[in-house]
């Protein structure tokens, strides 16, 4: 007899979709089918190894329902045979409205290691069969284990996310389990990279933690956001869905399917090194793409071009890796590999406003900036900008705060920093996008440069007071030269000779060593 009344009766599974009304609280969770495997000896080591073997096959299948999604999407993504689960074991201890009865094994959550491509990772997987998805005591405090031996070992760790929130019927000791979680994930930023998956809908205070990570990636036809109640069941296309984070910004990533998605985590982490403390990544490839940069540069100033060819002329061939493409279209960033080293771009895109900055594009590059910096990873910069966006609705979104944002990741970068001004490095755009004084190592300019305070036709205007001295300002001042007289750019270089130049700097970097200012950090 339970205290307030009968004992209810044979409960069914709660399922996500059920009326909360219609679900006595006693039957929120079912009770477990009687055990039909045969009684085993205790008494004996043969019968203990066996106890434990069908411990270990039910905790495969907690539900008794074959694999569920999360262990799959764990051995999908890990190299064959080398995932080694933890705490396969964990049961909740929770005794509240009955539930002592229903103690399923893994408690809703896959942790482990294991490799990806021959590299050790750490991994978590949330399963949303059991309990719908919801994270109890238990259940965090696996997740807090596996990243505190990511962060003992200097391995990255990838999430994989599948869950609705906190498990009511623990309590409050649930948030405890998020804020500690929060806790561990922002201790691991720039210690080791951190990779989301979101695989099926993740919402309410559940939502926040895979946004901290170095990259995240959401599945198509999957909901991320924090909202609850009718707001959170409409249409993910519109609402926290993969479209939507991937043009905030807030998704590095989208990916059609779930292999999709597991793939792109792969490809992230061939890029990254395992921490902090270690050299960026090399291979051995270093075959060249085929094309003309001498003529990549329009004659007419009014004509554009894709800032994309130039990145893929430059970096090692196919290795260009691009990054938030959906988020501010005007700025390029993404990783690649030049000479068989990792490196991150970032570049203006003349196709996309000119290639002028915003408050999204600086936003943008400064969090990827800061990336590369924290995992010691050289950064080139490729500019072609008449300098930033001028409106109204540009003030009112921060234009002025986010681009110091900008202004502040690239001063604080202490990687290997390479400038090369194509085009337009007018005004601010000059000092934002990679300038000498503003931390590059070497900037390099090839002849079609137009390195100026000022569009000409501006300057004609604040010398002259008029206009009509603007080809005359062309001749002073929209050249690479003055630059480089006053040590601005070291070099003055054709454009077919970019990648030999940055080949050599990258190689001289490599011994780049600055002395940090002691400080506990900045507050931007």
């Amino acid at each position: 007899m339970l205290p307030n009344g009968p004992a209810p009766p044979m409960p069914r599974p709660y399922r996500a979709g059920a009326d909360p009304v219609a679900v006595d609280k006693f039957r929120i969770f079912s009770l477990p089918l009687v055990n039909s495997t045969p009684m085993t000896d205790l008494k004996t080591t043969a019968g203990k190894i066996e106890d434990l073997d069908n411990k270990l096959t039910e905790s495969r299948a907690p539900l008794g329902e074959g694999e569920p999604a999360a262990r799959t999407r764990v051995n999908q993504l890990l190299d064959e045979g080398s995932f080694v689960e933890t705490d396969a074991l964990a049961r909740h201890r929770s005794t509240d409205f009955g539930r002592e009865h229903d103690r399923p094994y893994t408690d809703g959550i896959v942790t482990g290691y294991g490799t990806i491509d021959g590299r050790r990772v750490c991994i978590f997987s949330q399963d949303a069969t059991v309990f719908d998805g919801t994270m109890g005591e238990v259940y965090a405090e696996k997740l807090t284990k596996v990243y505190d031996l990511a962060l003992k070992t200097g391995v990255p760790i990838v999430g994989i996310y599948d869950s609705t929130g906190p498990r009511v019927q623990e309590g409050i000791v649930t948030l405890a389990g998020y804020a500690r979680i929060l806790a561990r994930a922002t201790e691991a930023s720039g210690l080791i990279p951190q990779i989301s998956v979101v695989a099926g809908d993740t919402s309410g205070i559940a939502a926040f933690a895979p946004t901290l990570a170095d990259v995240l990636i959401v599945t198509h036809g999957t909901s991320l956001h924090q909202a609850a109640g009718e707001v959170a069941d409409a249409e993910p296309e519109t609402f926290g869905g993969a479209a939507v984070h991937a043009q905030s910004g807030t998704a590095q990533l989208s990916a059609p399917s779930e292999q999709a998605a597991l793939a792109l985590v792969r490809d992230v982490l061939a890029y990254l090194p395992a921490n902090n403390r270690a050299e960026a990544t090399r291979i051995d490839t270093r075959e060249v793409a085929e094309f003309d940069l001498d003529s990549v540069i329009p004659d007419s100033a009014a004509d554009a071009y894709d800032m994309r060819e130039v990145v893929n002329a430059v970096v090692d061939k196919g290795s260009f890796f691009e990054l938030s493409a959906e988020a501010a279209p005007n700025i390029i960033t993404g990783f690649a590999f030049v000479d068989g080293r990792a490196v991150g771009i970032v570049a203006n895109q003349p196709l996309s406003l000119g290639g002028a900055l915003d408050s999204a594009a600086a936003e943008k590059a400064a969090r990827f900036v800061r990336l590369c910096d924290a995992f010691n990873t050289p950064i080139i910069e490729f500019v072609d900008s008449p300098g930033f966006v001028a409106t109204p609705a540009e003030e009112k979104a921060g234009l002025l705060r986010r681009a110091a944002g900008f202004a502040y990741a690239q001063a604080e970068a202490s990687v290997g920093k390479l400038t090369v001004v194509t085009r337009k490095a007018i005004g601010p755009a000059y000092a934002f996008m990679g300038s000498k004084d503003l931390g590059a190592d070497l900037v390099y300019a090839w002849p079609t440069a137009e390195i100026s305070v000022a569009e000409a036709a501006e300057t004609s205007l604040a010398i002259y007071g008029d206009k009509d001295k603007q080809e005359e300002m062309d001749e002073l001042f929209l050249h690479p030269y003055a630059a480089a007289e006053r040590g601005l750019a070291d070099n003055v270089i054709e454009p077919s000779a970019t990648r030999h130049y940055l080949v050599e700097g990258l190689r001289l970097l490599e011994r780049k060593v600055v002395a940090q200012v002691p400080k506990k950090h900045g507050t931007v």
